[in-house]
């Protein structure tokens, strides 16, 4: 597919969203592509299509008399072409198949439709109106949300409905229509860990929003496109301190680079709220040591980015850091967590004054402008967003509201979630974890940004805190005379680093990597988790 034609999508559901015709949870990322700069795994595929064959087109039917049309139940083999009738048949083979559908009750198939509703509203399939796909969805679902695709996929989330045999490479031939790459991504041979119905196309193509592959530095005094009180990422391993400015990454979203020597893929899901740092080196199916460098399918599953390594095409949770479908979903793979914080530029400057920063000169065309890219979402742009959320989610808890800022930590299997206004006003936490005893620390303050979107002009939004948390045994800690001092049980000092608490007497406790992300991200992976609680 051409970038005009992905773009052209993107403008439709942009239009979509302005004309009221379309929910708020079908507006789409602004990061849309302004070339094609695929990936060289991109190329290699570029013209490839999905391996599994189409079931043989049927001959074309004439409309039946209802009470001719067959009610028994639909076998695999039917079930099968039904699907090809559906989306590539002819107007009356699939109003055929939606006839043959009702007539079954075959609830398998209210997945397909809520794919057909969205593959209409985007203008991949035009052989069924949109009023006969919402009609026949209501009638087999026997429920009534109209048009709204949010809606249905919300509904749609909490049920234990599952599609007929063959929907992956079904969805994948659909989507394939945007990009040949997702129709390698679904097919059915993959092992798949999540519901594949869930799988939402977030409005580009494969890497339309490209990974930055080592990116080159600045020495921090060069670096004069960066205001004082800008966010930042920041990473230091082994001596090498990075900075990684929001402004640039929220138009890329990943970051595969190498600190300290260390491979590192910066994994950032703008929509959730979370940036989470990978070790790169992990194992294949085999135990085999390899090192992954990773880049953004296009895809979304709860409004979180799937990433993809770029040695399997196998797809990848951002937030829990598995394969999710592909090769290597097969095996029990999860990535390692490295340290990331967020803070201030100043900041980062004042704790790291040898710190290198990432240039904005990146090669893309892009306005690096903080807010451009997401600010309005950021911002919880109710004009644009319903529930402050761009596509829906059906696993939400109303604890706190959807984009609080939580610290994240998933310790001994066991997760938690740290409201950050709640660690602000301690500074210090001392809590148990599963089985591990951690301290958590803030500093600063609300990191706040005065920024343009690029859709609605001038937002305020906040990104988050600098927070960090280190294993504690069998100590208690509380804030010491400054942000990066705290004070033992005995009243000793102990200094903040990124790899360590360091005692008066040479002891370390080692850093526990944990990440930022917004309540609705975390809780809808981790319903299980558990709230922190002042």
């Amino acid at each position: 597919m051409t970038v005009l034609r992905a773009i052209s999508l993107f403008l439709l559901l942009t239009l979509l969203v302005a004309c009221g015709a379309a929910t708020s949870d079908k507006a789409t990322p602004t990061a849309v592509p302004h070339t094609a700069t695929p990936s060289e795994a991109s190329e290699a595929a570029a013209v490839a299509e999905p391996e599994e064959p189409a079931p043989t087109k049927a001959e074309e039917t004439a409309a039946m008399d209802p009470s001719e049309i067959d009610n028994g139940a639909i076998n695999d083999e039917e079930a099968q072409s039904l699907l090809f009738n559906l989306s590539e048949g002819s107007r009356s083979e699939a109003e055929a198949a939606l006839d043959r559908i009702l007539a079954a009750d075959d609830q398998r198939f209210v997945s397909v439709l809520i794919e057909l509703m969205r593959a209409r509203q985007v203008g991949l399939i035009q052989t069924l109106d949109a009023t006969t796909i919402v009609d026949s969805l209501e009638t087999l679902s026997g429920q009534s949300f109209g048009g709204d695709w949010g809606k249905w996929i919300t509904w749609y989330g909490g049920t234990d409905l599952i599609p007929p045999p063959g929907f992956t490479s079904w969805k994948g031939r659909l989507l394939a229509g945007i990009d040949n790459y997702f129709g390698l991504f679904l097919q059915d041979k993959h092992p798949s860990k999540i519901r594949v119905e869930e799988i939402q196309w977030g409005g580009v193509v494969l890497d339309g929003i490209p990974a930055l592959d080592n990116p080159n530095m600045l020495p921090a005094a060069e670096a004069d496109y960066l205001e004082p009180w800008e966010p930042v990422f920041g990473i230091a391993i082994n001596d090498d301190a990075r900075a990684y400015p929001l402004r640039i990454l929220d138009w890329h979203e990943m970051a595969n680079d190498v600190v300290g020597g260390v491979p590192v893929s910066l994994a950032y899901c703008t929509l959730c709220g979370a940036a989470i740092a990978y070790d790169g080196r992990s194992v294949d199916l085999e135990g085999n040591e390899v090192t992954y460098t990773f880049g953004s399918s296009g895809f979304l599953f709860r409004s979180n980015k799937l990433m993809y390594d770029r040695s399997t095409l196998t797809l990848w949770n951002q937030l829990t850091g598995e394969p999710v479908l592909g090769e290597l979903a097969a095996g029990d793979i999860r990535l390692d967590l490295l340290p990331v914080v967020l803070t201030t530029w100043a900041d980062w400057q004042e704790q790291h004054p040898d710190t290198v920063v990432m240039d904005i000169a990146t090669g893309f065309n892009r306005n690096y402008v903080p807010g451009a890219a997401y600010g309005d979402y950021f911002a919880n742009d109710e004009r644009l967003f319903r529930d402050g959320l761009m596509f829906p989610v059906w696993q939400q808890s109303d604890q706190l509201f959807n984009k609080d800022h939580v610290y994240a930590l998933r310790l001994d299997e066991t997760p938690k979630a740290y409201p950050v206004t709640d660690l602000l006003a301690e500074r210090v936490v001392n809590d148990v974890v599963g089985e591990t005893a951690v301290t958590l620390i803030a500093a600063g303050e609300i990191v706040e940004v005065d920024g343009t979107s690029q859709r609605t002009g001038p937002v305020a939004y906040t990104s988050g805190a600098e927070i960090r948390a280190f294993a504690r045994e069998e100590h208690t800690f509380s804030p010491g005379p400054d942000d990066f001092t705290v004070l033992d049980e005995d009243g000793r000092a102990w200094q903040v680093t990124e790899e360590a608490l360091v005692g008066p007497d040479g002891e370390t406790l080692a850093r526990v990597n944990g990440h930022l992300a917004y309540w609705f991200g975390w809780y809808a992976f981790y319903p299980e988790t558990e709230l922190y609680q002042p």
